[in-house]
């Protein structure tokens, strides 16, 4: 029995860490505003220091710390987001569905201007939303518009009722990414508790379940098509990556990664033994014949990437659509600013030589400097077992978010994900220091609303003085000793 006397007898500080956070974890969903970042700020520090506690001393009780976690998020379920708005928007979108009405092609303010209430609640959700999101069409792919849709259809005139919706969702999909994340971490021969470093962590907590963002959907998904695909189950893994890509856009950065996987894999896949024969033949181009199969998994991988990812965005399909999300998406590169790193920089070299924000021609240059990465990660890096693979993935989407005009918190998510089957830690130092990125709303009522650089920086070089500690220094020393 797991918490029988004598557990309870040898475990009394465990027990006690777990309560604690318990009670903070309770302060943080009922009793915090986000312009009150003394509070928060040490609420946050406190919870991480003993998550990572927690997650040090219970490694090895798999149940227990499965417990932990749910019992942390059902603390949630009744409270209202504390640090982001995004939610007012999703409650929208859901029930403009519900009412018949395709939310890509209408702005929220293009009713409210005219005094038209297509849903219930319409002034409050606008309220709640912001004045930025009401005037811009909503970028959320099919697969968060059906979560919307199900919030809409279980609570269509309660924002708390819809609220709690979407959070049994995204606390199901939590679940999800601890089934399968276990599981992967055990085919990779890898400890099964790293999956508590993101099933645990309280950023991962705070800003899914708390603040109720999709990412959690996103990377249950993910995970599942990286497990499938392991296994060898190539076209379903396809269907579950649409999926991903059907909550998030993000994934699609990941699709050229797979071309080593199934091109140059071969040698795994006709299970030569591991040997230095085997390594002589990995460094190689693969036979004709097996390079031609793997050419043919490759496009069949992708065709049912893209076909099922257009079959679902399928029934919202317009010429208005295109054009309204294809608009919203590009406002992320060319418009909106937050948190960036090395984006904030260029941005001083502009203002020093041009006297104005050059967010226009950065945002423009920064989605080639990516793809030039993606490109050189794809082609010039070994990339052909799942940890390679994986760790492709965590360099090239941390290569985006060193260099795009916006990282808002809850992005760190997929970092941390891919790091736990990785020897990289820094998303999980990043997950940390990220919560300085909530200062910038210390100055909301205030004349200047702009962010603090000196914070940004801070959390900055933390975050990249480990990054490249861990991918060049330590590289660089290993090389040295042998």
């Amino acid at each position: 029995m797991l918490l029988n006397p004598t557990f309870l007898k040898l475990s009394k500080t465990q027990l006690l860490i777990a309560l604690s956070s318990v009670l903070f974890y309770w302060a943080f969903a009922y009793d915090l505003i986000r312009t009150d970042y003394i509070k928060l700020i040490m609420l946050y520090s406190a919870l991480f220091i003993l998550f990572y506690k927690l997650v040090q001393r219970f490694k090895s009780n798999i149940q227990f710390l499965s417990y932990l976690a749910f019992g942390f998020r059902a603390i949630f379920i009744l409270a209202i987001p504390n640090l982001s708005q995004d939610f007012y928007r999703f409650i929208w979108d859901g029930r403009m569905i519900l009412e018949g009405i395709n939310p890509y092609l209408f702005t929220v303010e293009s009713f409210i201007s005219k005094d038209e209430f297509p849903v219930a609640e319409a002034l409050e959700l606008r309220a709640g939303m912001g004045s930025l999101n009401a005037s811009h069409f909503t970028n959320y792919p099919p697969i968060n518009q059906l979560c919307f849709t199900i919030a809409a259809l279980f609570a269509g005139k309660s924002i708390l009722g819809s609220v709690v919706v979407i959070r049994l969702l995204i606390i199901a999909a939590d679940f999800g990414t601890l089934h399968f994340g276990k599981k992967l971490l055990e085919k990779l021969k890898l400890p099964a508790h790293h999956i508590f470093w993101y099933i645990l962590n309280p950023f991962i907590i705070i800003e899914l379940t708390g603040n109720l963002h999709f990412e959690g959907v996103m990377i249950f998904f993910l995970v599942w098509s990286l497990y499938l695909l392991y296994v060898g189950k190539w076209q379903f893994a396809a269907v579950v990556l649409a999926l991903s890509i059907s909550v998030k856009l993000i994934p699609l950065i990941f699709l050229p990664l797979f071309f080593q996987w199934f091109v140059k894999r071969n040698v795994i896949a006709n299970k030569v033994s591991l040997s230095a024969k085997k390594e002589e033949i990995a460094t190689s181009l693969p036979p004709r014949n097996d390079l031609w199969k793997g050419m043919t998994k490759l496009i069949g991988f992708y065709t049912i990437v893209i076909l099922t990812t257009l079959l679902l965005f399928a029934p919202f399909y317009s010429s208005e659509f295109v054009n309204n999300y294809s608009t919203t998406v590009a406002l992320w590169f060319q418009n909106f600013e937050f948190n960036g790193s090395i984006y904030y920089i260029a941005r001083e070299i502009g203002y020093l030589f041009r006297g104005y924000n050059e967010i226009a021609i950065i945002g423009t240059i920064t989605p080639i400097l990516v793809i030039l990465f993606v490109l050189i990660i794809t082609f010039f890096r070994r990339n052909r077992t799942p940890i390679q693979l994986i760790t492709a993935m965590l360099l090239v989407l941390s290569f985006y978010y060193f260099t795009t005009t916006t990282v808002h918190p809850w992005y760190v998510a997929s970092l941390l994900i891919l790091s736990i089957f990785t020897k990289y830690k820094f998303p999980l130092v990043w997950s940390f220091v990220i919560i300085l990125s909530y200062l910038a709303y210390i100055n909301l009522n205030k004349a200047d609303k702009s962010e603090n650089l000196w914070v940004i920086a801070l959390e900055y070089v933390i975050v990249y003085g480990v990054f490249i500690w861990e991918v060049f220094i330590k590289k660089v020393s290993k090389t040295l000793e042998t």
